[in-house]
């Protein structure tokens, strides 16, 4: 399930047991039907958006005012795998709280509907846009892929953001290892993007397991599914077991990582091409022929790291894989990368930037220059909390005005309502920045 595309910010209430008041028919339960309006923790939270649904399961955003937002995920009171699902998924967040790269649970309560029908919910926090649809917005520009990804060339994402992105999952299945866990179900949907920490995480834990105990007989999605566990859910729908040391391990979130990555480099879905007969025979010449094909413009050896990083993810016997921490490792990690423009635009964090708003000539009169200060912090206020405001006088960033707000949700709100404005004549083109390379100073240009 999703949890995205909001303001994270606020402080939210400590973990207790509370109710939820549901909109419905009486003497019914509407599934299809969203809450209206939660009681959580002695305090009232509006419903803005249902954000996913499942089999199991539903997720809405909240809020209780302007300062606190969360996301609710409510598991259905009328299956029986609604309440397995809450306990599995609460038992390992609450097992795992603490990685700055895994979605954080603020708490657990329950649902009393007014018809009497009690349903469990996680309380937890608000991510952004997912891998998924950063996806879809390439995808749409490029063909459908054949097994062996010929035809047109593909553009995916920007080598920053690939690197981002494999460091963060990295980062996260290292410390979900070590705590003996496999997450198990690694796809673009369970990656998603924190504006306040900058960083993607994962979310959606239930199909986890501990490694060496899976209790969970069919796991991973398809497209994304090992090769081993994709043999252990065919014996498992034949009602056989598996033998011996064939169940799946932690190598099994290492095969996703790689399919996911190789999808953000080359902006196509693999879906059709994993399933290939040719990718069976030699997934690494067809990676290899992906790579050959992309168009994106960065220097060989980058390309021939990530190459080799996914590569070695992908192999078919699991103990040839490799660890997340070995993983991070590859000298990929080392390449310090620009982002482009178009990853600013995507990817929501506090601090915005203003283009194509400030002549040279106004930088160098002082009189101007502080006039100029003062009437962009004016107009950003208009949106929320300024925390700070810069015009650099000289490259880099020269001309270009940063705005800090206190939160992700001011800065989302006010690129909104910015972009395509006139000031002086002259259309505002507004992007996000790393707030962690403003507050260095790191001012640096963008690869266009």
């Amino acid at each position: 399930m999703a949890h995205c595309s909001s303001d994270p910010s606020g402080k939210v209430p400590r973990p207790d047991s509370s109710s939820v008041l549901m909109a419905g028919s009486p003497g019914s339960v509407d599934q299809a039907m969203k809450p209206v309006l939660f009681e959580i923790f002695g305090e009232f939270w509006n419903v803005q958006a249902r954000l996913g649904q499942g089999v199991s399961a539903s997720v809405y955003r909240v809020s209780s005012g302007r300062a606190s937002t969360a996301a609710v995920k409510e598991f259905q009171a009328d299956t029986q795998s609604g309440d397995y699902g809450y306990q599995k998924e609460r038992s390992v967040l609450e097992d795992i709280q603490g990685h700055k790269n895994i979605v954080t649970l603020y708490g657990v309560f329950t649902n009393h509907s007014h018809v009497g029908v009690a349903t469990r919910c996680l309380l937890l926090e608000l991510l952004d846009v997912s891998v998924s649809e950063l996806l879809v917005r390439t995808s749409t520009q490029n063909r459908a892929c054949s097994p062996q990804c010929g035809g047109a060339q593909k553009q995916g994402h920007s080598m920053w953001l690939v690197q981002h992105c494999a460091r963060d999952v990295l980062e996260a299945l290292a410390f979900l290892h070590r705590e003996g866990y496999v997450h198990a179900d690694l796809k673009p949907r369970n990656v998603l993007w924190s504006a306040d920490d900058e960083c993607f995480k994962l979310i959606d834990f239930g199909l986890s397991f501990k490694e060496g105990n899976q209790d969970v007989k069919y796991i991973q999605t398809d497209g994304y599914r090992a090769p081993e566990a994709e043999r252990q859910n065919s014996l498992a729908q034949a009602g056989m077991e598996v033998e011996g040391d064939s169940g799946c391990s932690a190598a099994v979130d290492l095969w996703s990582l790689g399919i996911v990555l190789l999808e953000m480099y080359s902006g196509i879905k693999l879906k059709d091409t994993v399933r290939s007969p040719e990718w069976k025979d030699n997934s690494a010449a067809i990676v290899d022929h992906i790579f050959a094909n992309n168009s994106v413009v960065v220097p060989a050896i980058p390309v021939y790291h990530l190459r080799d990083l996914i590569k070695s993810m992908l192999h078919n016997n699991p103990k040839h894989r490799g660890t997340a921490e070995t993983a991070l490792l590859s000298p990929f990690f080392s390449i310090p990368f620009a982002p482009h423009i178009e990853d600013l635009v995507l990817l929501p964090s506090p601090v915005l930037r203003l283009l194509n708003l400030i002549d040279d000539s106004h930088l160098h009169n002082e009189e101007e220059y502080e006039e100029i200060l003062e009437d962009m912090k004016e107009e950003c206020q208009k949106y929320g909390s300024v925390v700070s405001l810069l015009i650099p006088k000289e490259n880099p960033g020269k001309g270009q005005v940063f705005v800090e707000y206190a939160n992700a949700g001011d800065s989302k709100e006010a690129q909104r309502l910015l972009t395509g404005r006139t000031f002086d004549g002259k259309f505002v083109v507004a992007t996000f920045y790393p707030r962690s390379a403003y507050k260095r100073g790191y001012l640096y240009q963008t690869v266009q």
